[in-house]
């Protein structure tokens, strides 16, 4: 499996943003604004970790796409795309999380 999927989810996403919010979830979500994101990614990260205390394998994973599907919302919404969090973890890559993490302080 590759990012192929990630890119055509992007795609689907951001083509939403011109559809009557009758016919889409991610419309209503794109008309609601930030708020309305924000309070589903929150609903979905804290899904995600009831769903790792369960300890319910496939429980994890259902709940792991629920919150990255709507993070990719709010990239869609702020004009990012999945290629933007590729490159930053490219970018990442081989550098220690405590290193990479001190770094952000001095930005």
């Amino acid at each position: 499996m590759s990012d192929d999927i990630l890119k055509k989810l992007m795609e689907t996403i951001v083509a939403r943003k011109g559809v009557a919010i009758e016919n889409s979830y991610v419309a209503k979500l794109f008309r609601d604004g930030d708020d309305a994101i924000l309070r589903k990614i929150g609903e979905e990260a804290i899904e995600l970790v009831l769903a790792a205390k369960g300890g319910d394998r496939q429980h994890v994973v259902c709940e792991a796409a629920d919150l990255w599907f709507h993070s990719m919302i709010l990239l869609a919404q702020h004009g990012l795309s999945v290629g933007d969090v590729l490159t930053e973890l490219a970018r990442r890559e081989g550098t220690s999380g405590l290193d990479e993490k001190a770094g952000r302080k001095t930005k």
